[in-house]
């Protein structure tokens, strides 16, 4: 199982600290955030079940945004960071 660290913005609605949940994919991690913290549903995923504009999401260092998204395996992931950056000009 992977460790999971949110940002300081997503930990207002998530654990405070690291967690680890047992999920074959980035999605099923996702389903199984949601569900244990409530808070956390919309504000990772939109309602369609797609990630945010601006949150990144990376499995052991890398940026899953850009190629297989939520469909990304974690099978032997060591860590997954959510990051929810901040826009502005």
């Amino acid at each position: 199982m992977p460790e999971i660290h949110l940002d300081s913005m997503l930990r207002r609605f998530g654990p405070p600290g690291s967690t680890r949940v047992d999920a074959d994919t980035v999605e099923q991690l996702l389903d199984e955030l949601e569900r244990q913290y409530p808070g956390l549903r919309f504000k990772i995923r939109d309602e369609t079940g797609a990630l945010r504009r601006y949150v990144r999401v990376f499995v052991d260092g890398e940026d899953v945004s850009g190629t297989t998204g939520v469909a990304t395996s974690l099978s032997g992931v060591r860590s997954v960071d959510i990051l929810h950056s901040i826009a502005g000009g």
